[in-house]
């Protein structure tokens, strides 16, 4: 069968998503860009990098072993074959974060290493994280030097990377190559946890240049910044994975995918906090002359007390307490054939709710130290790798960084958890806490697992699925006091639904949300963009209808968005600040087909039939026109 060409001719398509910039002044000769210049940087979420056995690990009762570079994260075979094997090769230890002495495994290097969990015929596509990314830059002529993964130990905090492995140390030097390589600055894709590393890199940068070359390094060697599926407040599953186990999917018990979890201190890395409290840098005290002593202080705003939640929808935690303190409340295993639990059923436990605020400052570990195990180790990493951090606090809120370009991306309008009800399960540690019930947001509403109205401050709409939509929203108080907002729908349109309203107003630190209609089956993006912004500066966010957390790098209207805005930026013509919206035709043969209603192939503008031989079906011999390059200007 023969496949269809990918793309309109390469010279025309000059970039793919690795020249989604912004560049002001467009046609002015002003800061212009060569897309030539242009390097792309990734640095994937939590759990997308491979990890590599750096031992030699027998495992008995099964034939296969552990050797150097052998697959860790993600080799299922192994997994089903050795469990055991695999989880030393995976834990760490919940205090220093050493490996286990029989096995460590280290993040593997390069593009190779965030493409594909687990290749292989079946399991290469289930795994697949960066591959189609990484597909559409070839397909676009981007060159191999142009490329860049940072692929880092995602089960470690910010201060261990750098601890152990010189992580930020590397990453300084991998733009700074690039930037040599290339002569031109990069752009930064980053989604998930990956954006928590690079504020935490952007920090840690304050203290490694000089205060007043401190934006010029970073015009020089950054041009845009690309955020997606960021939880810039944090995600409700991580409370979830701490206290019941979250499974990946992985065949492996709740139990013991919770022990896996709490065993890196990178786990509360996402955990939900306020968006009222905040930490003083050490970076200002150092050049201020103050004297830094004991603990960042930690301060919130009368908001936080005024109002529920800190922010959030609703509490993140209903728990019952038992009514057993101490070794009683999580027997071992071996202990539970002589243990009378008579005592625990007959107890009267109690019910206690925690906010945001309190799981990120420690009160909820805390409350819970006498009734498990786990809450004594994840306080500690609590206190030493995020709390007390020497270079920043992660669990406080993201101000805008100081980057030329920055573009917010995120799903949104899809069911995701917001809170939950735990209670004591009877069952010794690990399976010592069960939910009994979870509480989604949806559609502006908050519903119970069992369909019930929960009362709460929902949002505008809710998340991706994974990260609710108010700590995705959180960049839109990013954006300038006036915004130009645009919905369009996701596929390829001529216009006739797009809705836009110039000029909104916008206060800092709020939602701003579009007033506009929707189609019940149409999936829309809804653009939110600078109208006034800071001198220099542009900021955009953009929503899109039901995309899929983690998959959301391998939607094809997001490469699209970019590679339109990509084309817009670098081309000297360019008058407008954003890419218009008017219209959206197909980019690639791909994007063509045959309308069977009209007896031609669609978007007769842009599309043709051309048989070529192998063809089984129209579709497949619609294609691009060889004049339809002309019609990028229109985005102009």
């Amino acid at each position: 069968m023969a496949k269809k060409p990918p793309l309109v001719p390469t010279h025309l398509l000059i970039g793919l998503i690795i020249a989604a910039v912004a560049v002001e002044g467009g046609g002015s000769g002003e800061g212009e860009l060569d897309y030539k210049k242009l390097s792309g940087i990734i640095i994937p979420g939590f759990a997308s990098t491979q990890l590599r056995a750096w031992s030699i690990l027998d495992c008995p009762f099964s034939p296969l072993d552990f050797n150097p570079l052998d697959l860790v994260w993600l080799d299922t075979t192994k997994l089903l074959s050795a469990v055991n094997c695999w989880l030393k090769c995976m834990l760490l230890d919940p205090y220093n974060q050493t490996d286990h002495p029989d096995c460590k495994s280290r993040p593997d290097s390069g593009l190779s290493g965030i493409t594909e969990l687990d290749p292989g015929y079946i399991t290469g596509p289930l795994s697949s994280v960066w591959k189609e990314w990484i597909k559409w830059c070839i397909e676009f002529g981007i060159e191999a030097n142009a490329i860049m993964a940072v692929p880092y130990d995602w089960r470690l905090s910010p201060s261990m990377l750098e601890e152990r492995d010189l992580y930020f140390h590397k990453l300084k030097l991998t733009f700074e190559t690039a930037y040599k390589l290339r002569g031109g600055p990069s752009l930064v894709f980053a989604h998930s946890l990956g954006n928590h590393v690079f504020r935490y890199f952007l920090e840690w940068l304050k203290l490694e240049i000089a205060p007043k070359h401190y934006i010029q390094w970073l015009d020089q060697h950054i041009h845009a910044y690309f955020a997606v599926g960021a939880p810039l407040l944090g995600a409700t599953e991580t409370v979830e994975a701490t206290l019941s186990g979250f499974t990946f999917g992985l065949p492996i018990s709740e139990g013991t995918a919770r022990l896996m979890f709490n065993s890196f201190s990178s786990s509360l890395w996402m955990m939900p906090f306020s968006k009222y409290c905040r930490s003083n840098s050490n970076y200002w005290k150092h050049f201020s002359g103050a004297r830094h002593v004991g603990n960042h202080t930690y301060h919130c705003e009368d908001k936080e007390f005024q109002s529920n939640f800190s922010g959030w929808p609703t509490n993140l935690i209903n728990i019952e307490i038992p009514s057993t303190r101490g070794f009683d409340a999580y027997p071992s295993i071996t202990e539970i054939p002589q243990s009378n639990l008579s005592s625990m059923e007959c107890g009267i436990p109690t019910q206690l709710s925690f906010s945001a605020r309190e799981m990120s400052d420690g009160t909820f570990f805390k409350a819970i130290e006498d009734y498990d195990p786990d809450s004594k180790r994840l306080l500690y990493q609590l206190e030493k790798s995020y709390i007390n951090d020497p270079v920043l606090n992660p669990l406080t809120p993201w101000d805008r960084p100081p980057i030329k370009n920055v573009f917010c991306i995120y799903g949104t309008d899809s069911k995701t958890k917001v809170g939950y009800y735990f209670a004591p399960s009877g069952k010794p540690y690990p399976d010592n806490w069960i939910i009994t019930d979870i509480i989604y947001e949806f559609e502006g509403s908050l519903y119970s697992r069992s369909g019930n109205l929960i009362e709460g401050n929902p949002g505008a709409t809710s998340g991706d699925e994974t990260v609710p939509y108010n700590s995705l929203a959180w960049c839109k108080s990013w954006l300038g006091p006036k915004v130009n907002i645009t919905r369009a729908p996701q596929s390829e349109h001529d216009g006739t639904d797009v809705q836009i309203e110039l000029n909104v107003e916008h206060h800092h630190d709020e939602d701003v949300v579009a007033n506009m209609t929707r189609s019940p089956k149409v999936k829309y993006i809804t653009y939110y963009e600078d109208s006034e912004s800071l001198p220099g500066k542009r900021t955009a966010v953009w929503e899109l209808d039901k995309a899929n957390h983690r998959n959301i790098v391998r939607s094809p209207v997001l490469m699209r968005e970019l590679w339109l805005e990509m084309w817009h930026d670098v081309h000297p013509d360019a008058k407008s600040k954003f890419v218009t919206k008017a219209k959206r035709g197909p980019l690639r043969d791909d994007d063509c087909y045959w309308d069977y209603g009209k007896a031609r192939c669609a978007w007769a503008e842009y599309c043709e039939y051309r048989y070529v031989f192998g063809d089984v079906h129209l579709g497949q011999s619609c294609r691009l026109k060889s004049t339809s390059t002309n019609q990028l200007l229109n985005y102009l």
